[in-house]
């Protein structure tokens, strides 16, 4: 089991930049794949990006709207996933949550996660 626990949000304006961690809990955070996932208010949580458990080897994954703008990384050896939001847009205003899972299937998708931290707020004003 682990445990996941976001900060880093905060309020920009327009063309800046955040960077969000997701802390884990657990020896073998590094065998989990994990994922940003976004909720605004009124919409449902929709996938921003992965990144895969191999640690040698670590693939990632991007939703179309964040792909050259947002990064995701990992460093194994401080349990702690990253986020970084670069040329932020109002639309990215939303409660961002780290998600992990160990198993495979899609990367894209909030039903196959089975561990979530509990969210931290990016508000992006014009």
């Amino acid at each position: 089991q682990v445990q996941l626990v976001e900060s880093g949000g905060g309020s920009v304006q327009a063309g800046g930049s955040l960077r969000l961690s997701c802390a884990a809990s657990g020896r073998t955070f590094s065998s989990y794949n994990t994922a940003w996932f976004c909720q605004a208010p009124g919409k449902e949580r929709e996938f921003v990006a992965a990144i895969s458990r191999n640690g040698l080897l670590s693939y990632s994954y991007y939703a179309d709207s964040v792909k050259g703008r947002f990064t995701i990384s990992r460093d194994n050896a401080k349990n702690t996933v990253y986020l970084q939001m670069n040329s932020l847009k109002p639309e990215n205003t939303a409660a961002y949550y780290c998600a992990a899972k160990t198993g495979g299937g899609s990367y894209s998708g909030k039903g196959s996660y089975d561990y979530w931290g509990q969210g931290t707020q990016v508000t992006v004003s014009s």
